[in-house]
């Protein structure tokens, strides 16, 4: 067994658990179970940065050339985005929202491992981190803002049925979650923006050409439609709450199509390999 798979089996691992302790603060209600996940996940996030810099030092480039890379990369960027916002709101409700989904990612990712193997000549370009990152960083910003949408709308619907469970009790306000989603949408919608700039900027080094209206672009720029109407509604007409979170639930759903669902189902040339 090569290294790259054992640390990325143990990050796995580390991620199951922090998902396991933060599912059961939700179910126990202790806040000592929420800081126990909280550090977990820190030691999970630590182990997969290893992952991806001996994963970097074995394939010499930025480890995101095909589907397992991929889904490692957006587990790591999505941990690491819950992790910032975690030291600003300590809310580990959030958590159990957000592991689940980074330990699906993982998950997968296992299923689909690859060993490292020669890259497309056009990925060896400083342009290809550059673009993965910020676009890898705008997913998750959207990601966050999907999960307390998730939340909101939970929560409403609990107190208009007037059925308060456990979880009801474990959730932040609605104006909370309101804030927290705007702020995903302002970070999350210029991370997008310059990803899309910067992968036209990049093509047209590549093929002499910005924008090709390849499949991938084509759905890239409606989800970047979207998130600039959501933006827009919220800043110019007030779009709060409900509506907000309808929409960033929308987007994501989008945003997970385009992702994943153009690489299977429509000819691209973004296609994992």
């Amino acid at each position: 067994m090569s290294v790259n798979i054992l640390l990325f089996k143990m990050a796995l691992l580390i991620y199951l658990g922090a998902t396991i302790l933060y599912l059961a603060d939700i179910i126990f209600r202790r806040a000592n179970l929420g800081k126990a996940a909280r550090w977990v996940l820190v030691c999970g996030f630590a182990m997969h940065c290893a992952v991806l810099v001996v994963r970097f030092v074995e394939a010499g480039h930025t480890p995101v050339t095909n589907l397992h890379e991929s889904l490692s990369f957006s587990a790591w960027t999505l941990v690491g985005t819950f992790l910032v916002f975690d030291t600003r709101y300590r809310l580990a409700v959030i958590g159990a929202f957000i592991t689940p989904l980074a330990l699906v990612l993982m998950f997968f990712g296992g299923a689909t491992f690859t060993r490292v193997g020669e890259i497309d000549p056009v990925l060896q370009s400083w342009w290809f981190p550059v673009h993965v990152m910020l676009a890898f960083l705008g997913n998750a910003m959207f990601t966050m803002a999907f999960a307390v949408s998730v939340m909101y709308l939970l929560q409403e619907r609990m107190l208009k049925n007037k059925k308060l469970s456990g979880l009801f009790y474990r959730l932040p306000s609605l104006s909370k979650l309101d804030d927290i989603n705007y702020k995903c949408l302002t970070f999350g919608f210029p991370l997008m923006t310059m990803g899309i700039i910067s992968g036209a900027v990049w093509a047209n080094a590549a093929w002499g050409g910005y924008w090709r209206w390849d499949p991938k672009e084509t759905w890239s720029l409606i989800v970047w439609f979207i998130y600039a109407a959501l933006l827009h509604g919220r800043m110019t007409a007030g779009w709060r709450g409900r509506r907000a979170a309808i929409f960033s639930i929308i987007g994501f759903l989008c945003l997970l199509f385009s992702y994943l669902g153009v690489n299977f189902l429509l000819p691209t040339e973004h296609r994992f390999k």
